[in-house]
């Protein structure tokens, strides 16, 4: 949660930086965003929106790696900003080099998904296409952004220097509800790279995530190990996954999707710990943090 000082600190100290991202956009006069409904892809949208107005379209891809609830809640964000949203099936399990999961595999999901882009843009006659890449995902393993690059996809947030802090404390004064969403990567991203991605794993892990919504946990995943369903929860929740009616509860509901063991990971979640198991970036030195003692 970002306190009103915070805020403010961070609003004025990259106004200046947004003014510019305003002005390219204008200057670029209409847009395709990729929209996830996430915190950046959000931003983007709802900025491009004030510059362009309906010279900015909104296009969500959907497949079986995309979580149950989130094309739903993209598209009534979007019509909520009054953006025109359009949605397309992306076929990236068809392709063997994406469903066999090295590390490379965000590649090809992107390079399906800005190929669609690609198609709707000249459709529409639209100038440019936007993502969501901002400044702080320089720091991690983005073998998507390599794709964007590939299709001449735009990247504002990068390009203009805005982190993640600051996007979500200018979506907070905007008074988008996603200043605070926690990071939704896909559903392969549950998946360990060097284990196959398929239709089945996506649909077993996303109905296990939702159950787990339902029961009042935020932010998390859940990991696919085969038999076992790994469960990542922020250190903020913690007091909730080790609530024993919550892990009843949650324990029966993974049970019912399929895993035959439910494990509490010990390390709370924190994005990019799959790259770090796989040596594609360096782990972070532990952080300290108090877990509360079971009794």
């Amino acid at each position: 949660m970002l306190s009103p000082d915070q805020v403010e600190a961070l609003c004025a100290g990259s106004a200046e930086r947004l003014g510019a991202l305003r002005a390219a956009l204008r200057e670029a006069g209409s847009a395709l965003v990729a929209f996830s409904g996430g915190v950046d892809s959000a931003f983007v949208l709802k900025v491009a929106v004030e510059e362009l107005g309906g010279r900015a379209l909104a296009l969500t891809a959907l497949s079986a790696s995309v979580a149950p609830e989130e094309a739903e809640e993209a598209r009534a964000l979007a019509e909520s900003m009054g953006a025109g949203w359009i949605s397309v099936r992306s076929g990236e399990l068809a392709n063997p080099a994406y469903a066999r999961n090295d590390t490379n595999r965000c590649y090809h999901c992107k390079t399906e998904l800005y190929a669609l882009c690609e198609q709707e843009r000249g459709a529409r006659g639209l100038a440019v296409i936007l993502d969501g890449f901002n400044a702080d995902d320089t720091r991690d393993h983005r073998p998507g952004h390599v794709a964007a690059r590939e299709h001449g996809v735009r990247s504002p947030l990068a390009e203009h220097g805005l982190t993640k802090a600051e996007i979500r404390a200018w979506s907070q004064r905007l008074g988008l509800p996603t200043w605070d969403k926690p990071q939704m990567a896909c559903l392969a991203s549950r998946i360990p790279y060097g284990t196959s991605v398929t239709e089945p794993r996506l649909l077993q892990v996303g109905r296990a995530e939702s159950a787990l919504r339902r029961l009042g946990l935020r932010t998390f995943r859940v990991r696919y190990h085969g038999e076992v369903a790994r469960l990542e929860v922020d250190a903020a929740e913690y007091a909730l996954a080790v609530d024993p009616a919550f892990r009843k509860a949650a324990n029966a509901a993974l049970l019912g999707e399929g895993f035959k063991f439910v494990a509490l990971d010990l390390e709370p979640f924190r994005s990019g710990r799959m790259n770090e198991a796989a040596g594609v970036v360096k782990a972070p030195r532990p952080a300290a943090y108090a877990l509360p003692v079971v009794r």
